[in-house]
């Protein structure tokens, strides 16, 4: 078969006529995956929208200044949720300051020092599996270790532990990945200049690296502030208004854990509604605030 012949079958009315149909389809095909896509987006912010909303005309009027201010009273008739909000606080101060500390050692030891990679792939196994358990059986597994073996109140303290429990595998993870994004030049660079391994570690890949850290900090603190049932057994269900260090040893019920008592064993759903408003402030407040003190640390 002659070149001639080639050239006029590839260009023969078949051919051609495939190489559009294929073109045609593609398109079609593209054009279907993005719709698709563009669906899913817009259901999604829908969603949310809907969801913040209906949260926000449900419970901004009743979200009052008396409410905010004072705590409930059986004897006066009263409905305050000022100690559930210091308890948030005070639960996210507790479990924050004890799992940072740990759980970006753990990831800059993991990443930076650790040689043995069979402990450090059944570390990370191990973090794995421990951020699908659920919550409430780090509830009881806290309750067991900390109220029963160790003797400790129920109260802030307790709760916090066991936040920290359920926060660490996630600090870990993100502060792992993050580690792992600074390009390996960086850490040779100062290791060449004549830096040692600590202080390449603290003024080269930690600032690099502080826009994962900051993240599972905000990921650790949502799951803090929206968390109940581990709380049920351990922080208690208190509604008196306490200091932080007698809060830190008696029953004290978080904004969450509030929510639920008032919604399902006193039916105010209205100050369930108010309450889930003040969550969700709370929660961006403070995403904010880790943001920016995430920059600051950074530069």
């Amino acid at each position: 078969m002659t070149s001639v012949e080639n050239i006029q079958m590839v260009n023969s009315p078949n051919s051609i006529t495939r190489d559009i149909g294929s073109k045609v389809g593609r398109k079609i095909w593209n054009k279907t995956i993005r719709g698709l896509l563009y669906l899913c987006s817009i259901v999604t912010v829908f969603l949310l929208f809907f969801i913040l909303g209906y949260i926000f005309y449900r419970g901004i009027p009743h979200l009052t200044w008396k409410l905010l201010k004072s705590q409930t009273s059986y004897l006066k008739g009263t409905i305050g949720i000022l100690p559930n909000i210091l308890n948030t606080i005070y639960i996210i101060i507790v479990a924050m300051v004890i799992v940072l500390p740990i759980g970006v050692g753990a990831a800059i030891y993991l990443t930076e020092y650790a040689k043995n990679k069979k402990l450090v792939s059944v570390i990370e196994f191990a973090t794995e599996i421990l951020t699908g358990i659920p919550s409430i059986i780090f509830g009881l597994v806290g309750m067991l270790i900390f109220t029963q073996l160790m003797g400790l109140q129920q109260g802030i303290l307790a709760g916090g532990l066991t936040l920290v429990m359920m926060v660490l595998p996630t600090i870990i993870r993100t502060t792992q990945e993050s580690l792992k994004t600074v390009p390996a030049s960086y850490r040779e660079g100062s290791l060449a200049l004549g830096a040692g391994k600590w202080y390449m570690i603290r003024t080269v890949v930690l600032p690099n690296s502080m826009d994962g850290i900051v993240t599972g900090c905000i990921l650790a603190i949502g799951r803090i502030v929206g968390e109940s049932a581990a709380l049920l057994f351990t922080a208690g269900f208190g509604l008196v208004l306490n200091d932080f260090f007698h809060a830190l040893t008696s029953s004290s019920a978080t904004l969450t854990v509030a929510l639920y008592v008032y919604a399902s064993e006193r039916g105010e759903t209205d100050v369930a509604f108010a309450i889930a408003v003040i969550l969700i402030l709370l929660t961006l407040l403070i995403n904010f605030l880790a943001d920016f003190a995430g920059k600051k640390l950074k530069k």
